[in-house]
This record gives C-alpha cells, structure tokens and sequence, in this order.
C-alpha cells in the first residue's frame, strides 16, 4: 500500500458503473493508486439517462470525509456531483481541514448529457470563493460558458481550470489547461481513430487527472496523461458505457 498514494472520490454512486464513485474506482486502480470513496448522492440512473437523484446529508458526507483523511494519508481528493455550493464548500473545508496541502479537484457537473439538474444553479453566484481553494476545476465546454457568463472562473494563479474540448463545435477533443494566465493547449492525441459517446467520461477524465496529481506529476503533465487515459476509454468500444485498460 505504501507504494500507491492514496486518493478519494467525493462523488454520487451511479448503478450503471459508467459515473461517480464506481467509475473512480475503476480509474483510479488503473491508474495505480489506492482509491477511497464517499457518497454524495444515490441515484438511479442507466447509461443513457438519470431517473432520480437523493443527496445524503452533509453531516453524513464530511464526517466520512474526516474519518478517511485521519486514518490514511490522503495526496488528492476529486470531487463529483454536489447539491449546491455550500454542499461544495462545507466538503472542501473538511478536506483542507484535514490536509492543507491536498489536491483537490472539483468537476463541475451541472446538469447530465440527458440534461438532468443536479447543482442547484440559483447557487451559482457563491462559487466564487470556494472555486478559489481548488487546485484545478474540469468543467465541459458548456460548464465553462456557464461560468464565465457568470463570473465564476476561478483566478487561475490559485485555480487552475481545464475546459474540456468534448462538447465543442469547432476543435473537438481539444482541450485548454489554464494555468498562472496562460493557456495551454491539448490536442487530441489520435486524429485518425475513432472516438465513441460514452457515459461518465468526465467522471474518468478528472479522476485520471487527480490520480495523476496524487503520483506527484504537475498540473500539465497530469491533464496530458488524463488526456490519454479518457482516449483510451472512449475508444474502447462502442457501447456507451466504455471499458478501463
């Protein structure tokens, strides 16, 4: 154990396997660290669409958040779906509460591909400081308009912001890591293969990245080795819901 960092998943738990805490998991054994989970929300949901959502108790979420962080000695946290921004702030408080110096990564999921609310948009405009304690938000493309048409872009000397390239309708797959004011930009690193939908990818993406960031490797590094471990997912086959390898 002492040969893998240790990394947890503050996410909901999707039955299907394709999202959340499941799919982390999956990630992160790939990826060659030693994942831990705490459950956000329950739902219900296929790979094609969510059917109901109940969020735990936030009480209930930082406490095992607490008990993780005191017993192992935790390099980065990714965070998943959370109800709203205090649900986000109270999670990154206990965080830092127990390591200062964690990683931590927040994927903003607004609302599903199947266009299921799950943040509490009238939220929105408490973001700004708790973004700002993060080491680096994953928003899609757009997430990213959403928050920059608010404001809410974290200052990225303090909040590094990778936008994803997936949703885009000019430059598809390309993704940009904005880091201290400047952009960097991530090509898709195979143009001539085929690339297939698949539930759950930004789940995979961000926890690839902060298992990255728990192994020591820095912001862009960890965004380009993200980049090829989603690749490799979402070509491994045409179902939506892909395989871990």
């Amino acid at each position: 154990m002492q040969e893998r960092p240790y990394v947890i998943s503050i996410a909901g738990f999707d039955p299907s396997g394709g999202a959340g805490l499941l799919s982390d998991s999956k990630t992160f054994e790939q990826s060659k660290v030693m994942g831990l989970g705490v459950c956000t929300a329950l739902t219900l949901q296929t790979a094609s669409k969510c059917l109901s959502l109940e969020w735990r108790p936030i009480d209930e979420v930082t406490e095992a958040i607490h008990v993780l962080m005191e017993t192992y000695p935790v390099s980065a946290v990714k965070i998943g779906i959370v109800k709203d921004a205090e649900f986000l702030n109270k999670i990154v408080e206990t965080v830092q509460k127990g390591n200062l110096h964690v990683k931590v990564v927040w994927d903003p999921v607004l609302k599903s591909t199947s266009e299921f609310n799950f943040f509490d948009l009238e939220t929105l405009s408490q973001l700004k400081t708790v973004v700002n304690k993060l080491s680096l938000i994953t928003p899609n493309y757009n997430e990213y308009n959403v928050l920059k048409e608010k404001n809410l872009l974290p200052d990225s000397n303090k909040c590094s912001l990778l936008i994803k390239g997936g949703h885009r309708d000019d430059h598809l797959g390309t993704d940009v890591l904005v880091e201290n004011e400047k952009e960097i930009v991530l090509q898709p690193n195979s143009h001539n293969e085929e690339y297939f939908p698949k539930h759950g990818s930004g789940c995979v993406l961000s926890s690839a990245i902060t298992a990255e960031l728990a192994k020591g490797e820095n912001m862009k590094t960890a965004c380009r080795n993200g980049k090829l471990y989603i690749e490799k997912f979402l070509k491994s086959n045409s179902s939506l819901l892909g395989t871990h390898s």
